[in-house]
């Protein structure tokens, strides 16, 4: 009794720097679980889905509970080992992410979710297989069968943008006067698809960057059946087509966008190939910088962080700026190549920060580099306040965003930006707010699943427009799909293709021949 006592009296005179915190108390069934990674035909590089924490009254939480809450395990009921590879990222919002990457193919997968060895929601989520991973070649041979799966959007603006510039497409005329045009000073190529098989030709000296549009081709390839179409894909960081719209305009796939051109505009190739190597050979992608935004907003740094190089006259403004007013600004080079005279000027070089760390600081400087710099997917993904530069260049997705409600804009020669930044100190809560909305525009519009719609929908609307039939062409390759030899899979699709070339005759005589085996 005495003891009792003791502590008792102990818990009462506690202060209240000392006293514990009320935590809440979690329940396993309120807790909510969804995303894409939940459904078998919504196959990716890496498939992902979302647990939020709910407390026993219902309420998410808005903070973490801590990065082992949940456990999450992947079985499949025939095999007694599964080869797929799971990570549990804390958001530290109240929500995790659970991504994993399937090196096999596998004919049922059960996900189990656990809190504290109890079922969360509605767990086990069943995927009835087959289950396809990445490398299985099973093109689903319907698209909008395949676009209905994967939650596809009606249409991307960007498209509808690009496209309506162009009444039709002559691919005859095409593989005649492009090479003509743009062939000999910048590096292209020249692709076919045909019976969903991928040929390309090259032209130009640098076309090493062709490695992310053949990575890409194939992929969506192996998830579904792309139409026959036939077009140009600009290697290079410069958009091409200068013409104006009144003028006869060749159609040239770029990766940026600017005002005085008219490509047609992809996903970057930096983006995509996060995409495809998510849990690969990536480290930075647009999942893992979920898990990466750096202490709560009220313990970042309250300073505008850039690193990067020399390849702009603004970026060297910046570096200046930052020296002038290094309590408002951060900003330095960690290499020089386009002003290397001026090295001593804007030097010495600093080391490279990782991206993650960029995140300590509450605002983010996103300036262009040779083109639109191509981080700002990345930028906005975490939860610092993105201060964008105007500018003439723009990606796939920068016609969406909104000044003021997904980032703060900044004038082109960076004339406001230590106006803009003293804003954001002192308005906190509605420079957090803007931080926030950015992220969200990230999370739901810029993940894989939207970046594989993006590219099929932008396939698709061009190939409509071709008034002449597309052709693999003389000098054109076929880029193979990579050997999946250790775990191949069995396309179930494929059997049903092939058994409907047979007649009735031979299906009948295969049901002879199986049941005079069987006697």
């Amino acid at each position: 009794p005495c003891a009792h006592v003791k502590y008792i009296h102990t818990i009462l005179t506690m202060s209240p720097l000392t006293f514990p915190a009320a935590e809440s108390v979690l329940s396993a069934s309120k807790t909510l679980v969804w995303g894409p990674g939940l459904e078998a035909n919504v196959v990716l590089p890496a498939r992902f889905f979302y647990i939020q924490a709910v407390d026993s009254s219902g309420k998410n939480l808005t903070t973490s509970p801590g990065e082992k809450t949940f456990e999450v395990k992947i079985v499949s009921p025939v095999e007694q080992f599964t080869r797929i590879w799971i990570q549990v990222l804390d958001r530290k919002d109240g929500s995790f992410l659970v991504r994993y990457r399937m090196y096999a193919t596998y004919t049922d997968l059960h996900i189990h979710i656990l809190l504290k060895n109890k079922h969360a929601a509605k767990s086990p989520f069943i995927l009835k297989g087959p289950v396809y991973h990445e490398g299985c070649h099973c093109p689903q041979p319907s698209g909008s069968v395949w676009e209905a799966h994967m939650h596809c959007p009606q249409s991307f603006p960007q498209i509808d943008r690009d496209l309506s510039l162009l009444t039709s497409v002559d691919p005859d005329r095409n593989a005649q006067e492009i090479p003509q045009r743009f062939g000999q000073r910048q590096s292209l190529c020249h692709y076919t698809i045909k019976d969903n098989k991928v040929y390309v030709k090259t032209f130009g000296e640098h076309v090493g960057f062709r490695i992310f549009m053949d990575a890409i081709l194939l992929s969506l390839t192996r998830k579904v059946r792309l139409p026959d179409f036939e077009f140009f894909v600009n290697l290079g960081d410069w958009p091409l087509e200068k013409r104006k719209p009144t003028e006869k305009i060749h159609p040239i796939f770029s990766w940026c966008g600017s005002n005085n051109t008219r490509d047609i505009i992809m996903p970057t190739y930096d983006l995509t190939e996060s995409v495809l190597e998510t849990m690969g050979r990536v480290s930075l992608d647009m999942m893992s910088v979920q898990a990466n935004t750096g202490p709560p907003w009220p313990e970042k740094n309250a300073t505008a962080f850039w690193r990067g190089r020399d390849s702009r006259q603004e970026r060297l403004e910046l570096v200046k700026l930052s020296r002038a007013h290094p309590d408002f600004i951060d900003a330095a080079f960690t290499n020089f190549f386009f002003f290397k005279h001026d090295e001593s000027l804007y030097g010495p070089l600093v080391k490279h920060v990782s991206f993650f760390d960029f995140f300590k600081y509450k605002y983010q400087i996103n300036i262009d580099g040779t083109v639109a710099a191509y981080r700002l997917p990345y930028l906005l993904a975490g939860d610092s306040v993105v201060f964008k530069q105007d500018s003439g260049y723009y990606e796939h997705f920068y016609n969406e965003l909104q000044p003021w409600e997904h980032y703060i804009p900044i004038k082109a020669d960076l004339g406001d930006l230590l106006e803009k930044i003293q804003w954001a100190r002192d308005h906190d809560e509605e420079a957090k707010k803007i931080a926030l909305a950015g992220q969200q525009f990230a999370r739901s519009n810029l993940m894989g699943d939207s970046i594989f719609c993006y590219y099929y929908q932008l396939f698709k609307a061009y190939a409509k427009l071709q008034v002449t039939e597309p052709k693999v062409r003389k000098g054109m390759e076929l880029v193979e799909q990579p050997a999946d030899d250790l775990f191949p899979c069995h396309c179930h699709r494929t059997m049903v293709r092939d058994v409907s070339k047979f007649t009735l005759y031979q299906i009948a005589l295969v049901l002879v021949v199986a049941g005079w085996s069987a006697m």
